[in-house]
């Protein structure tokens, strides 16, 4: 099965992307299709859910069949099909869920409900096995990082098929979390205060590089810790705090509300109602970076370089503490915000420095797709864990 076989058809509608892509043996991407709906919803400045339900429900069949026909397969060729079960929007998932059970049915092959987050880890160790890197020795800890999500997760494969490297299905204990706004959704909302596009994120990364990021000293409050379940898996208990280990968690919120009121106490709402209103001149306005850079004056750009600077560097301090606390082998980074080049950066230089093997997906595969959902299909495929007919949608689904 493993040379010809296993083939998974992938469908992912958890948000606002519609995707589909077909994976042989969780490793070898045939096709990777992605409908956006960045467009529609950047006219409100955040995903509007019931608007998001209406584009999955008009993209999921023409999305299906390119992703079939890029990959060059039938649907009768499909070992399974795969679908994003949650967390996400209850309306966006039930399109993505309704046709991927019928398509099962119709052919007579199994479904694998996946979990989203699970799917972001899964896209970094899909592509180490397109590259024919060795896998990192476990644990791992995964960050998972996107504009809906903030977590540390303990990954490990199941000791009874540990031999089974590419098979082995996965355990995962949740060590972190954020307590309020995700990374990314700190730096979206950032981005509306400050009259920029959407996504902010990537703006944000854009303009970043143009600014002094020491110029505005943020801080971060800490956080209480919380401690581990009892029974909980770990690793390496030099982690202060009581029971099991302590959880690296996360708050951004305090952030955002900082930069509101660097805002408010500078004098700088005219100049960002100033540039929202030259972004809004032209509806068909996509400014480039240089451009939009020409719109923020210098104290702007400070504003930003510090804002990302404080936050990539919050990550990293959790991350890496976690790291060592839970004695991971190794790091991987997904998600949305996995794409910021300063992150990227700043890990990547802390895990050389402490010898730490780390991993980070392709800028494709950062964001929400399909691939990911078909890769953290096949461990369970081989393992027959499948869908029940009764698989719904769970906008608040866990992982461990």
């Amino acid at each position: 099965m493993r040379d010809g076989g296993g083939l998974i058809l992938g469908i992912e509608s958890s948000c606002d992307e519609t995707a589909a892509a077909v994976v042989r043996g969780g490793s070898d991407a045939l096709s990777n299709v992605v409908a956006s709906q960045m467009s529609l919803h950047a006219n409100y400045g955040g995903v509007v859910p019931e608007l998001a339900s209406r584009e999955h429900l008009r993209n999921v069949v023409p999305v299906v069949r390119e992703a079939m026909a890029r990959a060059g397969v039938k649907f009768e060729d499909l070992d399974a099909v795969a679908v994003t079960e949650g967390p996400g929007l209850a309306g966006a998932l039930l399109v993505g869920i309704t046709y991927a059970k019928a398509l099962s049915f119709g052919l007579g092959k199994p479904l694998v409900g996946v979990n989203h987050l699970e799917g972001h880890i899964h896209a970094v160790l899909m592509e180490a096995r397109q590259r024919a890197e060795a896998p990192m020795e476990l644990p791992l800890l995964a960050l998972v990082v996107s504009g809906g999500h903030t977590h540390l997760y303990l990954a490990q494969q199941k000791p009874d098929l540990a031999r089974q490297s590419d098979g082995a299905t996965w355990s995962y204990k949740n060590v972190g979390r954020t307590v309020d706004d995700a990374a990314g959704e700190a730096f979206d909302k950032v981005a509306k205060l400050l009259g920029l596009g959407y996504p902010g994120g990537p703006w944000i990364d854009a303009l970043a590089k143009r600014g002094n990021p020491r110029a505005v000293p943020f801080t971060f409050g800490q956080i209480k810790a919380r401690a581990l379940p009892a029974g909980a898996l770990v690793v390496n208990k030099k982690a202060r705090g009581v029971g099991d280990g302590l959880v690296f968690d996360f708050s951004f919120s305090g952030i955002k509300t900082a930069v509101l009121r660097y805002v408010e106490t500078h004098g700088m709402k005219q100049r960002i109602e100033a540039r929202r209103a030259a972004l809004a001149a032209d509806d068909a306005l996509k400014p480039s970076s240089e451009a939009m850079a020409a719109l923020c004056d210098g104290e702007t750009l400070d504003l930003i370089a510090s804002f990302q600077y404080a936050v990539v560097g919050n990550l990293l301090r959790q991350t890496f503490a976690a790291a060592e606390s839970f004695g991971a082998r190794g790091i991987v980074v997904s998600g949305g915000v996995a794409a910021n080049s300063e992150l990227r950066r700043r890990f990547q230089a802390e895990a050389d420095q402490r010898g730490l093997p780390i991993a980070f997906p392709s800028l494709a595969l950062s964001t929400d797709n399909a691939a990911m959902i078909a890769a953290a299909a096949w461990p369970k495929f081989v393992a027959g864990e499948f869908a029940s007919d009764d698989l719904g949608a769970t906008p608040q689904l866990r992982l461990g």
